[in-house]
């Protein structure tokens, strides 16, 4: 073997043969990879999508206004993957339509890519725009303010004249569209509110005569607003309504109500005509003793009261009769006897009338019907009755008078 490496000739062949042998290995594996779909080599080409891409306008704003170009485009990019996707995440790039060169009116026009790494190509959705050049023109308008749930505002509360801030505001866009506006309005949610609203910011609104919301620059975007909300009320009397008659033995001394007025709330326009409040209906037929209901209010729509219920003092006067209280005598004079002409007129019926509570526990030992006989002598005698018992109670006998004999 060490021959053969020590003859040149045969280094020669050898030296010829693993050369042949590697350039046919090579050119294998380069077949093979070019006919292996999966293969990519490291600096192949890639394609990147980038949405939503930002369109700058190229023109004299201060002169013009222009309609038609896009916000955004959707931007394909190709190249090397190194490049490519750096620069598809950052949007290195930018994209425009130049309308310098442009007078008013309508025209079509490319969008274009700009800054764009070398390597890299862009293919842009849509590649041309229809866009409109116009003169612009600045109108300053007045705001107004609109309420937006003023249904769902809590009864009795009402709105005060809202306080804009600033009151005018100045609306930039081309002539025609200037020439469209017909209404500059904030809206202002007014539901649930139950207290004034002090400088509240809210974004102003453009609208044409059909109502179309206009897109235009205003300056200012957004206005302060406050607004006064107001409770009104005002004291009224409670008037207690009833029904039916008192039960048979009854009268009725007083009903009254606690508290006697009351405050209710509601707009001013309607509490201008409300003289009074009034309770349910008391049915009089079911009472029986002097005490304290509970009587809900009544209200109109769109005003509340301060109370829901109100109590009502009751008072009753009652009517009763006392059967058979005797008749005591005074005054007869020594060595005298009385007698009754008839042995039933020495007891005598009672009516008593008063306050029902005091009523309902008189008897007749609280009771005393007498005959005075002072001064009189032998013989028959019609005599007055007298009546003792409560100062609070009426007490009538149901006879006046009665005839004696004294002896």
């Amino acid at each position: 073997m060490d021959k053969w490496f020590r003859s040149k000739w045969f280094v020669r062949i050898f030296s010829l043969a693993l050369a042949i042998l590697l350039y046919i290995v090579v050119n294998v594996e380069a077949n093979t990879t070019q006919k292996d779909p999966r293969y990519t080599p490291s600096n192949s080409e890639e394609t990147e999508r980038v949405e939503n891409m930002p369109v700058d306008i190229k023109i004299d704003d201060s002169k013009y206004v222009v309609s038609g170009v896009p916000d955004s485009v959707i931007v394909s990019l190709e190249g090397s993957a190194s490049i490519l996707r750096p620069t598809a995440r950052q949007r290195a790039f930018d994209v425009y339509v130049d309308l310098r060169h442009l007078t008013q009116g309508e025209h079509t026009v490319e969008v274009k890519q700009s800054n764009l790494p070398k390597g890299l190509k862009a293919y842009i959705e849509p590649k041309t725009v229809d866009v409109t050049i116009e003169k612009r023109a600045t109108k300053a308008f007045t705001v107004k303010a609109d309420y937006i749930n003023e249904d769902k505002l809590p009864k009795g509360y009402e709105l005060g004249e809202p306080k804009i801030e600033p009151e005018m505001v100045k609306i930039t866009s081309s002539e025609s569209v200037i020439d469209q506006i017909a209404l500059v309005k904030i809206f202002v949610d007014v539901s649930g509110l139950t207290e004034s609203v002090n400088k509240r910011e809210v974004p102003v609104n453009v609208y044409d005569h059909l109502g179309n919301e206009l897109n235009v620059k205003i300056e200012p975007k957004n206005v302060l607003v406050s607004l006064d909300v107001h409770n009104p009320n005002k004291r009224v009397p409670v008037n207690i309504e009833t029904k039916g008659k008192l039960p048979a033995g009854y009268e009725m001394v007083s009903i009254k109500a606690d508290p006697k007025e009351v405050e209710i709330y509601g707009k001013k326009e309607m509490l201008k005509g409300i003289t009074s409040i009034s309770t349910e209906s008391i049915d009089l037929s079911k009472i029986k003793e002097s005490g304290t209901i509970d009587a809900n209010l009544k209200w109109p729509d769109q005003v509340k009261a301060s109370k829901k219920t109100v109590s009502i003092n009751v008072e009753l006067k009652q009517k009763k009769t006392i059967k058979r209280v005797p008749i005591e005598v005074e005054g007869l004079g020594s060595g005298l006897s009385v007698s009754f002409k008839n042995p039933n007129d020495a007891v005598t019926d009672v009516e008593a009338e008063g306050i029902e509570d005091q009523i309902s526990k008189l008897a007749s030992e609280d009771i005393k019907v007498q005959v005075d006989l002072t001064g009189l002598d032998k013989g028959t005698h019609t005599v007055p009755l007298k009546i003792q018992g409560s100062d609070q109670i009426k007490l009538t006998p149901t006879v006046n008078e009665v005839t004696v004999s004294v002896e």
